[in-house]
This record gives structure tokens, C-alpha cells and sequence, in this order.
């Protein structure tokens, strides 16, 4: 007897969904992509449980992303968070609280995000950074000096992690002498993936510390920096207070150091995974070309970025978003690496293609709270790479790819080393 095929499909079992993917565990931080690429598919807007046992909704698609970033019924504010406070200092940079830092443009909305951001502004203008060109391009040359001549370096802490500090410190008036100390705590804040908070609040409270004694004594001596700048602003009836002032600071060499570091460690470790398209710049700056250089930083931002989700988002009132209810009181995460590979906006997203073109990309973020810093960011990253590649042409990885390992922590990616050898110079 012969069954009927209909029949026999009715019977059998419907085919099981995939099961979603284990997130934030350490195989998951060296390629994110493929389970990025299933929540897209099947959960874009997905509740989850964070590795601090905070609860949030990780958003994933491009368009989604796009719109979360700039609706004004996500605040950047902390105090919106439904959870008991005690859950509140897992949701930001370590310690930031008991320093009285959490006055800052990551951590605010308008009219004050307006009103601070407008003070800071003039020093990241096109022109500005363009004044800064020199300056960059000589501490860049300084520090391949160092290294040139041994044959082997490690690219995260004798490059990519020294130059931003460096720059960022010159921009904000703290004097050379004081640079290495910002230097050691902006290292353990880049380390807190891998070492105990604590060790992240003390360097917060120290360099809180150190701000606002800068500022008490750059009131008596003013310059061109952008401490004095606040200063100045404060002075005019802009009402900045201390407070405000050191952590105005604070966020802008936190903001402005590691994102350049990853996107140095980030780009360079692309390159070596691509060749075809490292080969492809090299030869553009070769001829003295800048063009393929320009767009390169784009891709390099958009295919693997400095900063893996957007920091922290609270919903004022309930909305939807993707299809899904968010509650007042639920924080939100764009995830800018899942948004920046999505297949409905980013043709063959998976692909590096340095001379992409249509790349409106998330990586500097969207709406009011698009990165302040983001022409110094692209001068660095452009300075930093087009030197690298073209002092020392024959770079290469000194390890075998599997043996890197990256950072831990939730908001930003990236290499905790990046050893490379090279012929001797």
C-alpha cells in the first residue's frame, strides 16, 4: 500500500529553527560576523542577557540601526535605565560614576548635549584638524623610528595605541612632561576586558584628578587647546562647570583614543587577511594617489570598525522598533558591526572592497550623536596606514592568524596584539 505523499508531509515534523547563536563568549569575539549575519535573519531586534546579567535588545539591521540611533525616544541618559541603580554602573565606562565624569556627551540629551557639544565643536572642524596635519604626521614618523630598525614590533602597543594618545593629549593642552602618565591609564581602560574593573576606576579617578587640576591651572596661563577653549567658555556665561569640564575631557580623550587605536589594529590585520586589496593601496600610494586611501579608511570603518555596538540607549517611552516592543526603561545597543555588513543596504557586505563608493556607513554613528571626533579619527587612521605601508612595504604577520586574540568588553573591537616582522631599516 502506498501512502499519499500529502498525507505523509502532513505527518511529518516541521523542520526545526536554527538554534540562535552563543553570544560574547570568547570564539564569538574573534569573528562576530557569522552570528551577527543570523540575527539579522531572524531576530534583527533580539532581547538578550549581557555578560554584566544586564538585559538589553541588541539591534542589528541597517535600516533599524539608522533609526534607533537618531530617535529621540532612546536617551543617552542613564538615569531612563528601569533596572535598580545598582545596575546602572554596568551600562558605562568603569568608575565613571564615582568620579563624577557622568556629565558628558555619551551620557546626555538635549538641551545640554546641544549646548556642551557646541563648546567642544570648533576644535574637531575640518580646518582645525587640517592645522593638526603636521603635528600627526610627525609623531607617526617618531614612533615608526622606534621600531624600524629591529625587524619585529607589535603594532597595538608600540603604534596604534600610542599615536591617538599622543595626538588627542596635544589637542586638549595636557602638557608633554604629563603624557606618559595618560598614557599608562588610558592603557588599563583599554585592558578592562581582560583585568578587574577596579583597576579601570582607579585610572578614571586618577586622570579625573589630574583634569581638574589642569584646569585650575591653565585658568592663570590659557593657550590654543581645547581645555583652554572650555575654560574661555565657562568664563562667558556659557555656565560649564568643573564637573562638566573635566569630564568634557575625559570623554574626549576616551572617545578619541581607542576608537583610533582599533581602527589602526583593525584595518591593518584586514589588510593582512586581503592582500589583493592591501597590494591595491600600496600601488595607489606608490603613484601618489590619496583617493584609494580616503575610501579604504571608510571600508576598513564599515567591514571591520573600532566600535562594535553603540554605547548605551534608553527608551523614555514604549516604542517599536524592528517589529518588536521595547518597554520604557529597556536599554537598547545598535550593533553598528552587524548594521555596517547588512546585505539590504551594503552590496557583497562581506566582501572588502577599498574603492567602495556608496559606503554610508555606521561606524562614526548617526543623528545628534555623530562622532565629534570623526575628522581627527580619519586623519589618523589615514596617516597611521598610509606611512605604515609605505616606510615598511613588506609587513607582514608574525604569527599565525588563529593565535591573535581580541579584547574582551561589550562596546569596542579589537586586537590585544598585533605582532608583525619586517626587513630591518
Amino acid at each position: 500500500m502506498h501512502e499519499d505523499p500529502a498525507t505523509a508531509a502532513a505527518a511529518a515534523p516541521a523542520a526545526a529553527a536554527p538554534a540562535a547563536p552563543t553570544l560574547f563568549d570568547w570564539e564569538f569575539a574573534t569573528d562576530p560576523y557569522p552570528a551577527y549575519a543570523w540575527l539579522r535573519e531572524h531576530a534583527p531586534v533580539h532581547r538578550t542577557k549581557l555578560p554584566s546579567g544586564v538585559e538589553a535588545w541588541l539591534v542589528t539591521r541597517y535600516a533599524d540601526a539608522r533609526q534607533a540611533l537618531a530617535d529621540q525616544r532612546l536617551s543617552k541618559n542613564p538615569a531612563h535605565h528601569a533596572e535598580p541603580a545598582h545596575a546602572k554602573g554596568k551600562t558605562g565606562i568603569p568608575g565613571e560614576r564615582k568620579a563624577e565624569l557622568m556629565t558628558h556627551l555619551l551620557n546626555i540629551d538635549p538641551p545640554d548635549h546641544t549646548r556642551l557639544r557646541r563648546l567642544v565643536s570648533k576644535a574637531f572642524t575640518p580646518r582645525r584638524v587640517a592645522e593638526f596635519t603636521p603635528r600627526v604626521q610627525e609623531l607617526t614618523d617618531h614612533l615608526i623610528d622606534n621600531f624600524a630598525g629591529r625587524g619585529e614590533a607589535d603594532l597595538i602597543h608600540e603604534f596604534a595605541f600610542p599615536l591617538p594618545i599622543y595626538a588627542i593629549c596635544e589637542m586638549l593642552g595636557v602638557p608633554r612632561e604629563d603624557q606618559d602618565d595618560f598614557r599608562d591609564w588610558a592603557g588599563m581602560m583599554i585592558r578592562h576586558g581582560g583585568g578587574p574593573r577596579g583597576g579601570v576606576a582607579r585610572s578614571v579617578k586618577q586622570m579625573r584628578n589630574y583634569l581638574v587640576e589642569l584646569i585650575h591651572r591653565k585658568r592663570d596661563d590659557l593657550g590654543d587647546d581645547l581645555i583652554s577653549g572650555l575654560i574661555r567658555a565657562s568664563d562667558h556665561g556659557e555656565h560649564l562647570t568643573e564637573n562638566e569640564a573635566a569630564a568634557m575631557a575625559f570623554i574626549l580623550l576616551f572617545a578619541g583614543f581607542e576608537t583610533t587605536v582599533n581602527l589602526i589594529g583593525n584595518g591593518v590585520h584586514s589588510l593582512f587577511a586581503n592582500p589583493d586589496q592591501r597590494s591595491r593601496l600600496q600601488a595607489s600610494l606608490a603613484a601618489g594617489e590619496t583617493g584609494l586611501l580616503a575610501t579604504g579608511v571608510e571600508e576598513l570603518l564599515r567591514y571591520d570598525g573600532p566600535v562594535e555596538l553603540a554605547t548605551w540607549r534608553f527608551a523614555t517611552r514604549p516604542l517599536t522598533l524592528g517589529g518588536q516592543d521595547i518597554a520604557a526603561g529597556d536599554p537598547v545597543l545598535v550593533v553598528l558591526a552587524a548594521a555596517d555588513r547588512d546585505p539590504a543596504r551594503f552590496a557583497d557586505p562581506d566582501i572588502l572592497d577599498l574603492s567602495r563608493s556608496d559606503n554610508q556607513h555606521l561606524g562614526y554613528g548617526h543623528g545628534i550623536h555623530y562622532c565629534l571626533g570623526a575628522p581627527l579619527a580619519r586623519l589618523e587612521g589615514q596617516t597611521a596606514l598610509a606611512t605604515l605601508l609605505t616606510r615598511i612595504p613588506d609587513l607582514e604577520l608574525a604569527v599565525e592568524p588563529e593565535a591573535l586574540r581580541w579584547r574582551g568588553g561589550l562596546i569596542m573591537r579589537g586586537l590585544r596584539t598585533l605582532p608583525v616582522r619586517f626587513t630591518p631599516r
